[in-house]
């Protein structure tokens, strides 16, 4: 919760994110995502359109370092990617790179 504390609104295309507000919109709808669904968006948006480790993302969402057994990131990504695809059917704002990590894509990529 600390980690979104203080940050500024972002945006990328039909996507809003206000970390001090722990808000999100996306077409101007809120999107209800728990705080660390938040976190994890906010770092990947803060670095879009560049691939970020799970390392990176453990290490800043979780506070400590990453166990290679842990697939919690996976886990979150995964809910986080569906909820932000059920708020915008097409749309792939989540995008795996696999051996290396997660970036999120501030076009409007179309499956």
């Amino acid at each position: 919760m600390e980690a979104t504390l203080g940050r500024p609104p972002l945006r990328a295309g039909e996507l809003e994110v206000r970390p001090s507000e722990f808000l999100v919109l996306v077409n101007g709808e809120r999107l209800h995502l728990t705080v660390r669904e938040l976190e994890l968006l906010t770092a990947l948006v803060e670095r879009r359109n560049r691939i970020v480790t799970r390392e990176e993302l453990y290490r800043e969402v979780w506070g400590e370092p990453y166990r290679k057994s842990d697939r919690s990131v996976d886990v979150y990504i995964g809910k986080l990617r569906q909820k932000l695809e059920d708020a915008v059917p097409g749309r792939r704002f989540i995008h795996t790179h696999f051996g290396f990590g997660y970036r999120f894509a501030a076009d409007s990529d179309r499956r």
